[in-house]
Order: C-alpha cells, then structure tokens, then sequence
C-alpha cells in the first residue's frame, strides 16, 4: 500500500493518502490474515486510516483464486465509478482491535472528497498486489 501511494506522487497527485476513500480489502475473514492487514492500512496510512472505509467484495463474489485480484480491483473501479461503496456481506460482529471503519450491512456513498481507492490482493509466500485508482471529479 506504500509503495501505491508512493506511485501516486509520481503522477502527479501530491498526498494519496489523504484521497483515499475506499480501500477493498483482500478480507480473508481470518484472525490472523485480516488483523496483519489491518495493521497493514494503519501502517500505511497513519492517522488517517480510522476515516478510510474498508470492505471486502470478496465476501460478495468468493474467492476467485487466480482471478481473485482482477475482480477485486474491477469491483473498485465500478465503487469508484458509481460512488457507491461495497459492504462486506455476512459481517455483523466487527473486531475492534482493527480499528477501521469496516463496510457491514449495506453499500455506503462514496465522499467526493476522497477519491481514491486502494485494492489489496494478497497470496501465499508474501505476494502482495495493491492497485491506487482515482475517481475523475468533474
């Protein structure tokens, strides 16, 4: 996720961080997996991940293995492009040691002042994709 925001800056948009709006996570539903994760956004975002919205479209769609990664990142784009955030379904108990504003019961409107978003495909052995999209405001 740091180095997505870092790819930010080299096209021209000065602070990602304070964009994002949306991150989809890869949202394992593990303890482990998605405490690491959340650990993850905090890390990457610093302060501003409390006020980032968080879901999983994985519990919407299944786990496409292979494909996992390009459905997620799709989901993203359409969030962005509708401006209508995923929740991520069959979650009613949220964690509080993640600390996150997790998606639960229903999509959410995606604040135009945030426009960005981040989709994290992680896998086994430590290999990790994250893709930064951003919203065109008119």
């Amino acid at each position: 996720m740091e180095r997505a925001l870092l790819d930010t800056q080299q096209a021209g948009i000065e602070d990602g961080k304070s964009e994002i709006g949306y991150i989809n996570a890869h949202g394992t539903g593990t303890l482990a997996n998605d405490g690491i994760e959340a650990e993850a956004i905090h890390r990457a975002l610093g302060k501003a991940a409390i006020r980032v919205p968080v879901g999983s479209t994985k519990s919407l769609t299944g786990h496409g293995i292979g494909a996992a990664g390009a459905i997620e990142a799709l989901a993203t784009v359409l969030a962005l492009h509708e401006g209508r955030l995923p929740h991520t379904a069959g979650v009613t108990n949220v964690d509080p040691a993640l600390n996150l504003d997790v998606l639960v019961e229903e999509p959410r409107p995606m604040s135009l002042q945030h426009p960005m978003a981040l989709s994290n495909s992680l896998a086994f052995g430590g290999l990790n994709a994250v893709v930064a999209f951003r919203r065109l405001v008119p």
